[in-house]
C-alpha cells in the first residue's frame, strides 16, 4: 500500500526503514551517512525478501530497546525522534485519518493537529544544539513563528514561509519537489540534519 508522506515507499517499507534505523540506535552503528536517502533505500531493499513478521519483529525490538540508549545519550541522538518518529508518526497518522480509523476528520493532513508545536519542539531544539543555519519559519498551520538553528546572531536567519510537512521533509532529507513554499537567505540542501 502506497503513502502519502513518503512518495514511492509502501507502508510496509517505512516500517523497514524504521525498524532498521532504531536497530541501528541499539547496535550502536552510525557510520557516516547512516541516515541518507541513499542508505534508507539500501536498508528497505535488505529487507525485502523478509515476511511481514520479520520486520514487525524488528521494528518492535528497535521501539522497545531504542528508547532507554536514545534517553541515556544526554540528546545526542534525539535527531532520531525527528528523522524516525515525527514524519513517520505523522505518516501513520495521516493514513488512519485518510482511512477515517483516528477519529480526526478526514483530510486532516499528516502534519496537521493540536500536536504540531510540540512535534516542532524537536527540530527547533537538535538544531539549535547542532549549530545549524538560523531559520525563521512562518508555518500556515501555527500562530507564532518557529525558530530554528543556532540563533546566536552570527548569521541573519533565513526565512521559510511555508505548511509544516514541507518544513519536516526539509529537515529529514525528503523531497520537496513540487511543494508550495518559499525559502530565502538559504538552499533546501543546507536543512537536512541527516546529510
Amino acid at each position: 500500500m502506497p503513502t502519502r508522506v513518503c512518495p514511492g515507499w509502501s507502508v510496509r517499507d517505512v516500517m523497514a526503514h524504521c525498524s532498521s534505523a532504531l536497530t541501528r540506535v541499539v547496535e550502536g552503528r552510525f557510520e557516516k551517512g547512516v541516515f541518507s536517502p541513499e542508505s534508507n533505500d539500501r536498508d528497505i531493499a535488505e529487507r525485502a525478501d523478509w515476511s511481514n513478521q520479520q520486520v514487525v519483529d524488528e521494528l518492535e525490538r528497535g521501539m522497545t530497546e531504542a528508547g532507554p540508549v536514545i534517553a541515556g545519550a544526554g540528546g545526542g541522538l534525539d535527531f532520531i525522534g525527528l528523522g524516525v518518529g515525527v514524519p513517520h508518526a505523522f505518516e501513520a497518522v495521516g493514513e488512519g485519518a485518510r482511512r477515517g480509523r483516528t477519529g480526526r476528520p478526514r483530510g486532516a493532513g499528516a502534519y496537521a493537529g493540536p500536536g504540531l508545536p510540540d512535534a516542532l519542539a524537536l527540530p527547533a531544539r537538535t538544531t539549535r544544539e547542532r549549530g545549524h543555519l538560523p531559520l525563521h519559519a512562518d508555518v500556515g498551520d501555527l500562530d507564532e513563528p518557529v525558530r530554528l538553528g543556532d540563533v546566536a546572531g552570527d548569521r541573519t536567519p533565513a526565512r521559510y514561509i511555508g505548511d509544516a510537512a514541507t518544513l519536516v521533509r526539509l529537515y529529514a532529507g525528503r523531497p520537496v519537489e513540487g511543494r508550495a513554499y518559499a525559502l530565502a537567505g538559504a538552499e533546501a540542501e543546507e536543512w537536512n540534519i541527516f546529510g
